[in-house]
């Protein structure tokens, strides 16, 4: 299996796109990455905020959302009523891992529950609880923090009843360490999330083809069901349906909602447009995000009008902006501020919405902008900014086309790392126009 995973890790870019493991061999990646995180992140990032006692309580098709990105590869739900329980001793540097369930969870929680010596679920949790005395006790609740959240209701007040008096002060809300968890990337992660970013670049270069694109014939709804065939067909998984929208020198530039819910559809692609695609797949527990443009050339045109380039540098400056200001510690909000106002003093019309980005689409993390919070978001968006996360660097400027006699939205988003050496994106970023037919390399740094 390893040298499987040298193979892909070490494949040209087009090669990459080809390699997808078959599902046995994905889910042996799966656990051996499961492994390396129970034993050398969960520790660190349980010291760092804290708790010495996680407790992660499911029922089967109702899973907590951070327990499930914990269950083995060959399970796809968790079983009857599943709990998990983490303790850190820091002092004698170890880190107990127990399901209290009749079996063990995968190959890396030990089942710590025999029924015929205790019948009773919740009084074995509790006996594990007393011989351990922890100093807090975390529970995924969380009021801001959706994916922290995964606690229900009846779960939490069978807790709570059968908890003893003395350890119900300290019931804590995990949430620190449960957005931690969903939002740390690990080197091994990150060497993959490249192949799952090359894989969607790959994707979108040839939905955004001749090959796929006549113009006057293929509309846009043909392109967006062209690519979640594709996306079936490599035996690949989106987590949202692929959207594709049209700007053209006649018509005028649509809000936010336009690319969501107002979009024509059935529009067809004309020569002279420019088509965005918002884009993503999953794969191997990742997930990618992306957004690029592509001019379709009118009859005689070789490259793309330089009007749309220069917007089109607009947009990657926008980037830059918003990635100078990722700093170790600073807030969502704080780092939206400071690119907004950048952006404004040098002439541009900046939107930005970029949101965490990995084990889900919109994933936990510092929230930087919604398009429709451009002066902050409350508490999500207060979150700090950690080493080894994942962000969907996602945003908009607006330019107007003096050709055009009109305004366009140049809409950009690309994953992007942020680790000990700073931020860099994971697999490039657009930074010329894709064209039909295609004339040159799209991607860059």
């Amino acid at each position: 299996m390893k040298h499987l995973l040298f193979l892909l890790l070490g494949l040209s870019l087009s090669a990459q796109a080809q390699l997808i493991l078959p599902e046995r061999q994905r889910a042996e990646v799966v656990d051996q990455i499961l492994k390396e995180r129970f034993e050398e992140l969960l520790p660190e990032l349980m010291d760092r905020t804290g708790i010495d006692m996680w407790v992660l309580i499911s029922r089967e098709y109702n899973e907590d959302p951070v327990l499930i990105n914990m269950l083995p590869a060959t399970w796809l739900n968790a079983r009857r009523r599943t709990i998990i329980l983490f303790y850190r001793n820091a002092q004698e540097n170890t880190l107990d891992k127990l399901a209290v369930a009749r079996y063990n969870f995968g190959e890396n929680i030990q089942s710590a529950w025999d029924k015929d010596r205790q019948p009773n679920q919740w009084l074995r949790l509790m006996e594990l609880i007393e011989e351990r005395n922890p100093k807090s006790i975390g529970l995924n609740f969380s009021d801001h923090f959706n994916i922290a959240d995964g606690l229900d209701h009846t779960d939490f007040k069978m807790f709570m009843n059968y908890l003893p008096k003395k350890f119900q002060n300290r019931v804590v809300s995990a949430q620190p360490l449960a957005t931690a968890w969903i939002e740390s990337r690990t080197e091994r992660e990150m060497a993959i999330y490249s192949h799952l970013v090359n894989i969607t670049h790959d994707i979108i270069a040839e939905a955004f083809s001749e090959n796929v694109i006549t113009p006057g014939i293929t509309t846009t709804t043909d392109v967006e069901w062209w690519m979640r065939d594709k996306v079936t067909r490599l035996g690949l998984e989106t987590w949202f349906h692929p959207s594709v929208d049209i700007q053209r020198s006649h018509e005028v530039v649509g809000d936010h909602l336009y690319a969501f819910s107002n979009r024509p559809q059935e529009n067809v692609i004309l020569p002279g447009d420019l088509v965005h695609c918002d884009f993503g797949i999953t794969y191997l527990r990742l997930n990618t995000d992306c957004q690029e443009l592509v001019y379709v050339l009118k009859p005689f045109e070789t490259k793309a009008p330089e009007f749309l380039t220069q917007a089109l540098a607009k947009g990657n400056r926008l980037q830059d902006l918003l990635t100078e200001n990722f700093r170790l510690g600073d807030s969502g909000n704080n780092i939206l501020r400071n690119t907004l106002d950048q952006a404004k003093a040098e002439g541009l019309r900046p939107s930005v919405y970029t949101h965490p980005l990995g084990s889900y689409g919109h994933s936990s993390g510092p929230t930087i902008g919604m398009w429709d919070a451009q002066d902050g978001v409350p508490e999500n968006g207060d979150y700090p900014l950690y080493l080894n996360t994942v962000y969907a660097i996602e945003l908009n400027t607006t330019v107007y086309i003096e050709a055009w006699q009109r305004d366009i939205r140049i809409m950009l988003e690309e994953a992007g790392f942020f680790g000990k050496d700073g931020f860099r994106y994971v697999s490039g970023r657009q930074t010329n126009l894709l064209t039909i037919p295609r004339t040159q390399n799209h991607l860059g740094e």
